[in-house]
């Protein structure tokens, strides 16, 4: 099967019916993703020193279905459920990131077995509406990735001082930090500074944004016992890191420069005091090579993987 023209690197069945059996599930017998996901192996446990790799797979659902020059990158189902699986298949991919749909497949596909589960939560606001900033709890619920036996949720929190709707999605993401803490789940909270130009909405990327992103957002819920930071990549990693003391991911987003580029600047921030691991989707779901399985190998590579000062006491 080649995933792009030219590319031949990506070797699965591309027969178009080879996910027919997950609408036959779905129609006859849709009670089998709550025994899927009740069945699941979970994954070992969290540990410092041990930093986390999860797969980010929740675009399509706020309607972000373009990678690249490529606006409907990420419209075929199948092909998503082909590159998520190759991801996930190799061993140093801790997890998924993902919303309900693409979850309820890869539980039915047996495709997370010992692996962290994180819940999409919000999903609202859609790129490119009109409101996009009323970035409403659409997806997951605490209660229901309680259920599913998840690890914790995921909140984008978009901060634009200029629009009205930002305080209501505050205050919703407070309320969904609080549920999750209830019932000891993770709080992985993205947050940024944002402004709306010419109809579309960009993030500010600059430290000094990020950083003032970070200290609204983990100010929010009653509790920050349960809370993550997601963070972008940005120049001077290291004063922005110095704004939390949450563990953090570091998100890949659809960055510019090469492969090689952007993985220098991953492996830099990666060294960094609190930063947990990697939370990364289009970069290496669709490579420019179509090469899924070299693409996360090579993010793999990254990681850190020490024994904890703490860990080493607890032994002695």
């Amino acid at each position: 099967m080649s995933l792009n023209p030219g590319t031949a690197t990506l070797a699965v069945d591309d027969n178009p019916r080879r996910y027919e059996h997950l609408s036959t599930i779905r129609l006859e017998d849709p009670s089998a993703i709550s025994r899927a996901a009740k069945g699941r192996r979970r994954h070992p446990g969290l540990k410092h020193g041990r930093q986390n790799f999860i797969v980010a797979a929740d675009h399509p659902a706020r309607g972000a279905l373009s990678v690249g020059n490529d606006p409907v990158a990420m419209a075929d189902r199948r092909q998503l459920l082909d590159r998520l699986q190759i991801a996930l298949a190799n061993p140093a991919v801790d997890g998924i990131l993902a919303s309900p749909d693409i979850m309820d497949d890869l539980l039915l596909l047996g495709a997370l077995e010992g692996k962290l589960v994180f819940g999409s939560m919000n999903r609202g606001g859609l790129a490119g509406l009109v409101n996009e900033f009323d970035d409403r709890f659409t997806g997951h619920t605490a209660a229901a990735l309680e259920e599913l036996g998840a690890d914790g949720g995921k909140m984008l929190t978009r901060i634009c001082l200029g629009d009205p709707d930002t305080v209501s999605l505050l205050e919703a993401t407070a309320k969904a930090i609080d549920s999750l803490a209830e019932r000891k789940l993770i709080a992985m909270v993205e947050p940024f500074l944002s402004v709306r130009e010419n109809g579309r909405v960009r993030n500010d990327l600059s430290p000094d944004a990020v950083i003032k992103s970070i200290a609204i957002a983990e100010g929010l819920g009653s509790t920050s016992a349960y809370t993550w930071m997601k963070l972008p990549v940005v120049a001077e990693m290291e004063r922005v890191m110095a704004a939390t003391t949450m563990p953090t991911v570091l998100l890949g987003g659809d960055p510019a420069g090469t492969q090689d580029e952007v993985f220098a600047t991953w492996g830099a921030a990666l060294a960094l005091p609190g930063v947990q691991g990697l939370t990364v989707g289009r970069t290496l779901l669709y490579p420019a090579d179509g090469d899924v399985a070299g693409a996360v190998a090579a993010a793999a590579s990254l990681l850190h993987h020490t024994t904890s000062a703490r860990t080493a006491e607890v032994s002695e």
